[in-house]
């Protein structure tokens, strides 16, 4: 097992004024992998945007210019997080969601037309 010793004690991380985290089960229980490129920014966007309940109100035209992202992929990612239950919205405001117990699994469209071909 690694020791794990701190390297630089004069920029060791602190939470000073803002409130956000990602809890380290987000990782090794496969959230992280779960999510494609543009769940990943957006939600990742939403924990930094987000206050200690998980709340945060940017407009979809604040979070595409911040994160650089067009519309059409904002609304696939935001409905991607929002199916895997990782957050949820109200047409105003965001909640980071606390974590479901295992990730959901990813719905791609492509290998669900396959395999219904397959099938039939």
């Amino acid at each position: 097992m690694i020791r794990k010793k701190i390297i630089n004690f004069d920029r060791v991380r602190q939470i000073d004024g803002g409130f956000s985290f990602i809890p380290h089960r987000f990782l090794t229980d496969g959230f992280f992998t779960s999510l494609n490129q543009p769940e990943l920014l957006l939600y990742f966007f939403l924990v930094l945007a987000a206050d200690k309940n998980g709340l945060s109100y940017y407009s979809y035209e604040r979070i595409c210019k911040f994160i650089d992202m067009e519309l059409h992929e904002y609304l696939r990612a935001r409905d991607g997080l929002l199916n895997k239950d990782l957050i949820v919205f109200n047409n105003t405001l965001f909640q980071v969601l606390e974590l479901p117990a295992k990730p959901k699994a990813t719905s791609d469209i492509g290998s669900l037309i396959k395999k219904s071909l397959k099938e039939a």
